[in-house]
């Protein structure tokens, strides 16, 4: 269905709900990272974004995210939602409000498990509006590149998924920032360490925007902010958020044993975030700050480091090496070690995983669509 029937459907109030697109799937514990990260992203995995990427490509900026995870089991119809779309969010003056989206939409699967998809860029004042149509860049079929005559490449299909965790560690650091405590690794060491999401895979979509048409859109400012939104359409006429994400790992940190937060922080908006969720995460913080003794007043420490990680959004600068570390927070390549750096801070204390990227089962790529091959 293109976007524009899609549109007029809403307006007639007949797109169909989200109880009935919902696939009643996983009902258990959510402290999986980012992946399975709230009850209502895991009513329908295909609108659950695992992670998202920001990274220098071979051309330009490459913009990722990851749905659909394996880990989850067999699922009637695997990849993307049909009813749905998937959103990047471009910030370009650092008011955490979108100035350029770039949209997603697919068709049903075909008999052989394709997907044809639509591409658009909406740019300014409309680039918030979830209906508005936009401008279509590019169309094509999953697992296919699919490139415009300015270099504009997309591609959108089953890969591996890069990302590394340690369930122990995982949960335990959950039920610290829930408790106010340290964290619980008694009965852990490093060399029993390892990764729940080896061999597992994503469905992902991959769009690189080569840097002189990026630039030309961006008006010559090159720190950008970014996240991403999965929505689906509504019997009201509209789209509801199903999940949104900036930052690595801020809802394994905050919402593993609180769902309520985690519906909360998907359906709201960056520019929203620390004025709705400040309180409950500075709370969080200084809880295990104070029990690890590690900051003379926990609650400034916890404040600060809340209006760091809230709005929610991902910086980069265009044409840099991405790197998401203790040194500096810009975009978010393929294999950065996000959990240690986000756990440490948020602890203010050392905290890791005892793996890193050699524990994925398949590698990036250096070439486009740069996303691991399926195991």
């Amino acid at each position: 269905m293109s976007q524009e029937a899609r549109i007029k459907i809403m307006a007639r109030g007949h797109a169909l709900s989200a109880s009935q697109n919902l696939h009643p799937l996983l009902t258990g514990s959510n402290d999986v990272s980012h992946h399975l990260d709230s009850p209502l992203a895991r009513q329908d995995i295909r609108l659950d974004i695992t992670d998202l990427y920001v990274f220098r490509g071979q051309i330009g900026t490459v913009f990722a995210i990851n749905v659909c995870h394996s880990i989850f089991g067999p699922i009637p119809t695997p990849g993307f939602h049909p009813e749905g779309m998937y959103e990047f969010k471009i910030d370009l003056n650092g008011d955490a409000v979108e100035d350029i989206t770039y949209r997603m939409t697919f068709e049903d699967r075909d008999e052989q498990g394709k997907q044809r998809f639509v591409l658009r860029r909406i740019i300014g004042g409309a680039a918030i509006n979830p209906s508005e149509v936009g401008d279509v860049i590019v169309e094509g079929e999953t697992d296919k590149e699919c490139k415009t005559s300015t270099g504009t490449r997309v591609w959108a299909g089953r890969a591996g998924d890069p990302f590394w965790i340690d369930p122990d560690v995982l949960h335990a650091v959950g039920h610290a920032f829930e408790d106010g405590t340290t964290i619980n690794l008694k009965q852990w060491t490093p060399e029993a360490a390892k990764n729940l999401f080896a061999g597992q895979t994503v469905f992902s979509i991959v769009l690189e925007v080569p840097d002189e048409e990026l630039r030309g859109n961006i008006g010559g400012n090159d720190r950008l902010g970014i996240w991403a939104v999965a929505t689906l359409a509504t019997d009201a006429g509209g789209w509801r958020s199903i999940n949104r994400i900036g930052l690595p790992m801020i809802h394994p940190l905050f919402t593993q044993f609180n769902g309520d937060l985690g519906d909360r922080l998907n359906a709201g908006r960056p520019v929203d975030d620390f004025a709705v969720h400040g309180a409950a995460v500075v709370k969080a913080i200084s809880g295990v700050v104070a029990a690890y003794g590690t900051a003379e007043d926990p609650q400034v420490y916890a404040e600060r480091l809340a209006h760091r990680l809230f709005p929610n959004i991902l910086p980069y600068t265009v044409g840099t090496e991405a790197n998401f570390g203790f040194s500096e927070w810009n975009g978010r390549s393929l294999t950065d070690n996000v959990s240690d750096v986000m756990f440490s801070f948020a602890a203010n204390t050392p905290v890791g995983l005892g793996i890193g990227k050699e524990s994925v089962s398949s590698k990036p790529s250096k070439t486009f669509p740069y996303v691991p091959s399926t195991p």
